[in-house]
């Protein structure tokens, strides 16, 4: 019987644990989950009889280490920070690892060890990054087998709100981490190539630069850039690329109304809002403003900057609730930290409520008798409820359909990898197309 050792029972586990329990009987499979709420994994695994429920705790280093021992192949879904603590311990037993987070500069830098235990550390195997990965180069390779030339690559995703669920003037719900939505785009600039010239998006200016995307069926979106497009051309091998880039996807005017917030600096995460507390929403949004004793805070904040009373963007910002005398509540809290609070109120997705995932690709190429075509491909997945998600299906089904594909030896590779090649790809995507996660594509001729 093959032991799966999943590190991490949270709410992006939720359809890999169930895939793994269902396919458990059938594969001669025993699955250990575990997390440091033990209560949850149990009310995950029900008691399933080819399962087993740990309380777990990364830090604890021989309990990590002996868990690993007994394992056949270990899926970490801790936090990224943790995969190189789970990743050291692997190469000591010589046991391949799945992560589905960015492989670190530290993971890179023990490839040789890797190699050298002759195991396999397959990361970037979640939705993005991972099904992008997947679903991009399926399409890189189809062009060049055809005897093509990719000249012009873009590709976005976005966690949102299912159409259903959608009630809010934002268009927008949380369904993944708040915080990082609030940090997002911080930290760095944006970088990208268009016809063949660098270009660059500072954080102040990020929201205010959107490409809109129209998807059959499900209207329009905009796109922002990611932080650095630039690093998928080796990745991609597109190294004669003209345009270049990638970005998330929000429904369009989310990003002009997310740039007051940027504006005024409630995003900001480096220092602490004196007796905040005590402070009301109305006083946290004032304290950002200039004095002026005669002038409401709305007033002030059009004025500042430069919004019309009718503007549709007045209308969300008002729909949150910025001006009312609520509580902030938190203690020492950060600007971004009480931002967080106030969308936590409105955004938090009810019990009924769905999510959705929508990644969307842009290719021109030309192909061998120099005729050029613009290829768009794009995948909507609608989650099935608050356990279910289209998040944890995106990021949980490529990892466990990866781990069934490692055991049965179908992917046997050794060293750091991430799912850019076809014999890794390939049965991934076609597995994943039963589980609804399938991409539609379309080609039109250029010139």
């Amino acid at each position: 019987m093959k032991q799966i050792l999943v590190l991490g029972a949270g709410r992006s586990s939720s359809s890999l644990i169930r895939y793994l329990v269902n396919e458990s009987e059938k594969e001669n499979w025993k699955v250990t989950v575990a997390d440091r709420d033990v209560s949850l994994v149990k009310e995950k695994l029900n008691n399933h009889a080819h399962t087993k429920a740990i309380e777990f705790d990364i830090h604890n280093e021989k309990q990590a280490e002996e868990e690993v021992a007994k394992a056949d192949i270990v899926i970490s879904m801790l936090p990224w920070r943790f995969h190189i603590l789970v990743v050291k311990h692997c190469i000591k037993h010589k046991k391949n690892i799945i992560t589905p987070s960015y492989v670190s500069d530290d993971i890179k830098a023990l490839d040789k060890e890797i190699r050298e235990a002759g195991i396999m550390v397959m990361n970037e195997l979640g939705v993005d990054p991972g099904i992008d990965h997947m679903s991009a180069m399926k399409l890189i390779d189809e062009i060049r087998e055809n005897g093509g030339e990719v000249v012009h690559f873009e590709s976005f995703t976005g966690g949102l709100v299912a159409p259903e669920s959608d009630n809010n003037p934002w268009n927008y719900k949380f369904t993944w981490n708040p915080r990082n939505v609030v940090l997002a785009g911080q930290g760095g600039v944006a970088k990208f190539l268009e016809e063949k010239e660098y270009k660059y998006i500072p954080y102040h200016k990020l929201f205010r630069r959107t490409e809109f995307i129209d998807i059959d069926g499900y209207g329009k979106f905009e796109g922002i850039a990611n932080r650095d497009s630039l690093k998928y051309q080796s990745i991609y091998g597109l190294h004669d690329i003209r345009t270049i880039y990638r970005g998330t996807l929000r429904r369009v005017g989310f990003s002009r109304a997310w740039d007051v917030f940027v504006q005024l600096g409630l995003t900001d995460d480096s220092y602490v809002i004196e007796g905040s507390e005590n402070m009301t929403y109305r006083q946290f949004i004032n304290s950002f403003l200039a004095y002026n004793p005669h002038d409401s805070v709305e007033l002030k904040l059009r004025y500042y900057l430069k919004i019309e009373q009718d503007d549709v963007l007045w209308e969300k910002l008002v729909w949150l609730g910025i001006f009312e005398n609520k509580k902030v509540g938190l203690k020492d809290a950060t600007p971004a930290q009480i931002l967080q609070k106030i969308l936590e109120d409105k955004w938090t997705l009810a019990p009924d409520d769905k999510d959705m995932i929508v990644m969307w690709h842009k290719l021109k190429y030309i192909n061998a008798k120099g005729e050029e075509y613009e290829v768009h491909s794009s995948m909507v997945n609608i989650g099935e409820d608050q356990t279910y998600t289209a998040m944890s299906n995106t990021v949980g089904l490529p990892v466990a359909i990866c781990c069934k594909l490692m055991l049965n030896g179908t992917i046997n590779e050794i060293g750091v990898k991430m799912p850019i090649e076809p014999a890794i790809y390939t049965p991934i995507l076609k597995e994943l197309e039963g589980h609804g996660v399938q991409f539609k594509e379309k080609e039109i001729r250029l010139k």
